[in-house]
Order: C-alpha cells, then sequence, then structure tokens
C-alpha cells in the first residue's frame, strides 16, 4: 500500500468511527463548526483558496467582501447546497459532508438563500412544512386542515396576522414570501443559522423580526453567519466579522475593532476614499420635464401626481410594501394604471412632415418605454430584469440593439466594445461575457442589471433599488455613474429602501405611506446637508 492509500483509508476509517472527535473541539467546547483547507473550484474559477474558518456558539458572524469574494460559498457548502473540491469540515467535532441542504437542515444547519426559495403555486402551509409532510399524513394521506391549523399557530407565534395558513404563496409579495422562508427556518430550531442577503428582500417589519430571531438565536448560544453588504448593518448586530477577499479570508474582527474604512479597504485591497454619495447639496435641475405621473390610480395607489425634470434625481421612498416599487413598473409600462396619464417627453416621427419632433407620449408597455428613451433597473433581477440562461453579453446587449444597428447591420465591434466597457466599469466578475448570468453572485447578476441600462444611453432611467447586494467599492462607482447621468441631463427616479442611499443622491424625495389602504404621497424633502433619516422615518411608519 502506498503513501497516498494509507491515508485516504485513514480518513475513511474516521469518516465511520462515531466516536472520533476532532481535537480542537475538545480543546474549545465553545466551538461547533470548523473548515480546514476549504477550496473549491467552478472550472477555471477558482471562487474558495485553501480557507480555514471557525464558528462559536453565541456568535453572529459578520461575512463581508466584494461580489465573488467566495462568502456565500463558505456557508453554502456548510449547508449541503454544493460539495467542497477539498478540504474537510467539521460540526460539533464530527466530520461534516452533507450531500442536500435537507440533510443538514435535519441536523441544525439552515440557510436562508439570498433570491426566491419559496415554493410557487402551493399555500403558506405547504412552503412552512415543505419536507415536513409525514407530521400531517396518514395511510399515505396528508390532512391539510391539520397541517393550515399548525401554520396558522406558527404565523401567530411571530405576529403575523394578514395571512394564513392557506393562503396560496403567489398571492404574496416578494418581501412576504421571503419571511415565510425565515420562518420555515427557524422553526426548526437550527444549530446554525446562515443568512445571505436577506435584509435587502425584507419590508421594515421584516427586517425587525430577523434581527430579533438573530439576537435571541446568540443568547441561547446557537451560532448565526450574517453575510451582507451593508456596513452599517453589519457593524451594528455582528460580534464578529470576517473579511474575504478573491477567495480568501484576509482578517476577522471582533467588535471592539470595528471600523468602516478599516473593513472597507480590507475588502478591497486599498483605500477607496471618501468620496461616496455627491459631494453637491443643491437641488438642482433643468427646465424641461422628462416624466409626470397625473392623477394616477393603480391599486391602493391613489391620485398620484410627480414630475421629473431633465438633469433630476427624484428619490421615492418608504416601507417596501407601501406601493413605491409598483411606482417603477408603472412608469416602464409593465403595469397600466386604473386611470390617470404616465406621459413622457421624446422624440417621434411626425405622420406628415416624416421628421422627428419632440412630443409627451403615453407609455403603454415596455417595448413602447424602450423606444421612448427609458430604462428600468428592476427590484426583482432573476424575475423582472435578467435573462438567467442566457450570457452576460446578450442581457447587456438586449436593449441597445437598435442603437447598434445600421442599415440592419449590427457590428460585432462596436458590441465587444460596449460590454467590455460596462464589464470594466462595473467590476462584473466572470470568466468572460459569454458566462451564463444564472453561474454569477447575486452582486454580479445585479451589476449586469445596471450594466445593460447604462449601455443603452436611455434619457429616462428607473431605477428600483439599484444597488442592491453590490459591494461598496462597486456601489461607489454606481454613485458616480449616476451623478454623470445627472450632469449628461438625463432624468433619474430612484425608488429605494436604503435612505441614506436617498439622501445622498436625490435632488428631491417623495415619501409614500399607506393609510386605510390608500397609498399617497405624504412629505416631500429637498436636498439638503442638514437632511438626516430622523427627519424622514416618522413619515414612513
Amino acid at each position: 500500500m502506498d503513501v497516498k492509500e494509507e491515508k485516504l483509508g485513514s480518513e475513511n476509517e474516521v469518516l465511520e468511527n462515531e466516536d472520533f472527535v476532532e481535537p480542537s473541539f475538545k480543546d474549545d467546547p465553545s466551538l461547533i463548526f470548523k473548515a480546514s483547507h476549504m477550496h473549491k473550484e467552478f472550472g477555471p474559477t477558482i471562487a474558495l483558496k485553501d480557507v480555514d474558518f471557525e464558528l462559536h456558539r453565541g456568535e453572529i458572524r459578520g461575512l463581508i467582501g466584494e461580489n465573488g469574494s467566495g462568502k456565500s460559498t463558505i456557508m453554502s457548502i456548510a449547508a449541503g447546497m454544493q460539495p467542497t473540491t477539498s478540504g474537510q469540515m467539521f460540526y460539533k467535532g464530527m466530520p461534516w459532508n452533507p450531500k442536500t441542504m435537507l440533510e443538514a437542515q435535519d441536523a441544525g444547519i439552515a440557510m436562508i438563500l439570498q433570491e426566491s426559495n419559496s415554493i410557487p403555486g402551493v399555500s403558506v402551509a405547504e412552503n412552512l412544512f415543505a419536507g415536513r409532510e409525514k407530521e400531517f399524513s396518514k395511510f399515505g394521506l396528508v390532512f391539510m386542515r391539520k397541517m393550515y391549523k399548525a401554520a396558522d399557530e406558527i404565523l401567530q407565534k411571530y405576529g403575523i396576522t394578514d395571512f394564513r395558513g392557506k393562503t396560496p404563496i403567489n398571492s404574496l409579495s416578494f418581501e412576504t414570501r421571503k419571511l415565510i422562508e425565515i420562518i420555515r427556518a427557524v422553526e426548526k430550531e437550527p444549530e446554525i443559522l446562515v443568512v445571505d442577503e436577506t435584509t435587502t428582500a425584507l419590508s421594515f417589519d421584516g427586517r425587525e423580526l430577523l434581527y430579533k430571531i438573530i439576537k435571541e438565536m446568540s443568547e441561547k448560544q446557537k451560532a448565526v453567519v450574517f453575510i451582507s453588504h451593508d456596513l452599517d448593518e453589519i457593524m451594528d448586530k455582528c460580534t464578529h466579522v470576517t473579511v474575504l477577499r478573491d477567495g480568501d479570508i484576509i482578517d476577522t474582527l471582533e467588535k471592539k475593532e470595528f471600523n468602516a474604512k478599516k473593513i472597507s479597504t480590507l475588502m478591497v485591497g486599498r483605500d477607496i476614499g471618501d468620496a461616496y454619495y455627491r459631494d453637491d447639496f443643491e437641488a438642482t435641475h433643468l427646465d424641461e420635464v422628462a416624466l409626470e405621473f397625473k392623477d394616477v390610480n393603480y391599486q391602493n395607489i391613489k391620485d398620484f401626481n410627480l414630475v421629473v425634470h431633465k438633469g433630476e434625481i427624484v428619490g421615492i421612498g418608504g416601507l417596501s410594501d407601501c406601493g413605491m416599487h409598483l411606482i417603477g413598473q408603472l412608469a416602464f409600462g409593465a403595469r397600466i394604471p386604473n386611470s390617470g396619464e404616465i406621459l413622457v417627453k421624446t422624440k417621434v416621427k411626425d405622420k406628415e412632415t416624416k421628421q422627428l419632433v419632440e412630443k409627451q407620449v403615453h407609455v403603454k408597455s415596455p417595448s413602447k418605454a424602450i423606444s421612448y428613451g427609458i430604462g428600468y433597473i428592476a427590484k426583482n433581477r432573476d424575475t423582472e430584469a435578467l435573462i438567467l440562461e442566457a450570457p452576460i453579453r446578450e442581457n447587456i446587449l438586449l436593449p441597445s440593439l437598435d442603437k447598434l444597428s445600421k442599415f440592419t447591420f449590427i457590428n460585432p465591434k462596436s458590441e465587444d466594445e460596449l460590454v467590455d466597457q460596462q464589464m470594466k466599469n462595473l467590476s462584473i466578475k466572470a470568466n468572460s461575457s459569454k458566462t451564463y448570468v444564472s453561474r454569477l453572485s447575486g452582486g454580479n447578476k445585479q451589476k449586469v442589471s445596471f450594466g445593460k441600462w447604462t449601455a443603452a444611453k436611455s434619457d429616462i432611467i428607473i431605477m428600483d433599488c439599484p444597488t442592491r447586494g453590490v459591494d461598496v467599492a462597486v456601489k461607489q462607482a454606481m454613485y458616480s455613474i449616476i451623478n454623470d447621468m445627472k450632469k449628461q441631463g438625463k432624468a433619474i427616479l430612484l425608488i429605494s429602501e436604503e435612505l441614506s442611499e436617498l439622501i445622498g443622491m436625490s435632488d428631491r424625495i417623495e415619501i409614500m405611506n399607506e393609510k386605510n389602504r390608500e397609498t399617497r404621497i405624504v412629505k416631500e424633502f429637498t436636498r439638503s446637508k442638514e437632511l438626516a433619516e430622523t427627519d424622514i422615518i416618522e413619515y414612513m411608519l
């Protein structure tokens, strides 16, 4: 027997020995999870480079890094989503190698994914008890009434009263479905809860509930891994933070060492400077109106009026379920108002003179909106913004094909230059522009969504949570691009759940709120150096 075979044999003996406990767990009883020399490759891409990682009971461990740094990869392997290429894992002192997420959940490691993971076409109860149907079955039959009742009790436990267990999951908003996923994960009382960029997909109340769950788990000496790009959130909620860059762990900091500038520098590998949002505090715009809502009514939105000028950034804020995201869809023609008008100033061909003339026209469909020079960065990128099973190249080029064509011919060189420029400007991490979007990290998907419309050079840009899930350096680049667009005279409608983003970038901020099932603009704020988040929050609640 050669040395290699002898080593493999000894490892197999360890895996089969139920009494084996990895020595470091004996030395430190608080240790709950350990990864040694974890290495992960996706074809030619190295996602993790020989990583060592330990997690202790009572910790709320933040994982932070640029998009594609490997932070989600570590925990997705631990949670059974995918195998490691090489290396070892130990959980509660025993060798750990889960084959599926269900196996990991049953053993006590649950992961709430960044993107939607609800089961469509069934009820809330069936989502809550996915994989646990046997608890409600007898002789092969599932007793749905019993399942609905158990679901109702769980929802009541978490203070949720506006829907029930039998409610169809498809009737709920994206934010509410994400909340159901959280409850499903924590109801199994995991020892380790992994929260992967989840707060960006939650309503205000949903975030507060998640924060409460995280705190309670820490107090019960369980462990939480909190993956986020929000530095303020990481520093506020976590006890420790681990910084990754290009598949390597750069450093792990304790609470007393937290410093936003230090963490940002560790993430990027350089000092990104202090310039972040706009450095001016004047609300400016050109005289010409680019986009206008006139007495628009749609669902709970009542008598909505708004004007966006050329060279102006108008922010819309509020709680995530207040209807503000619908405004973006209405402006792009993805939804048609019940009454009222949505008008855009654009150049159209006069029927008589055949010349291009500028006039106001109605927005009635996405295809018309694109032809009128409107771009739309959707919040829900996987379902609204991107073609996942298509390359980065095709996604970026799609809105620009008409502009690139000349006498029905498109020069491939022009296409390559446009795509390469967007990938460079936004630091899109991929082997090439031919990489399918479905293989990208969440943040890199968002960069593609942003890049397709900046490439199209649209005159009116509707941005719905444009920096969702991207790292601090790319946010900085995006804000610089948005500011350049304003200077070029473009009209920007910025819908965001981040008040700091609205305050930092907008000329005007319109706050929406729902009272008595009617959603309206309740307060307008003008750009000012003195404007603070506390000034705005009271009008949102």
